[in-house]
């Protein structure tokens, strides 16, 4: 799976119009702000909101804190504060 660095720097969550962190071996992209996931098919994100997976808080603190860990491209958008709260 790969998504065009070019391409994620410019990729933003339709419904919160923040920054969002590619899960590259997992195939999705997360945005904190939202909490939705936006699975990637065939190396094309599928940015649509209606098809997206919202997680819950505590799973969308997990994977932020993940993000961060493993300093995933997009979570230096979101390096110190909480989900939904970009620097």
């Amino acid at each position: 799976m790969a998504i065009e660095s070019w391409l994620h720097e410019i990729l933003v969550c339709p419904e919160s119009r923040r920054p969002l962190i590619l899960f590259e071996e997992d195939g999705f992209l997360f945005c904190p702000a939202s909490r939705l996931l936006y699975r990637i098919d065939d190396d094309i994100p599928v940015l649509l909101v209606d098809e997206a997976e919202r997680v819950d808080e505590a799973r969308a603190r997990e994977l932020l804190e993940r993000a961060r860990a493993g300093r995933f491209p997009g979570s230096e958008h979101y390096a110190t504060d909480g989900p939904g709260e970009p620097d």
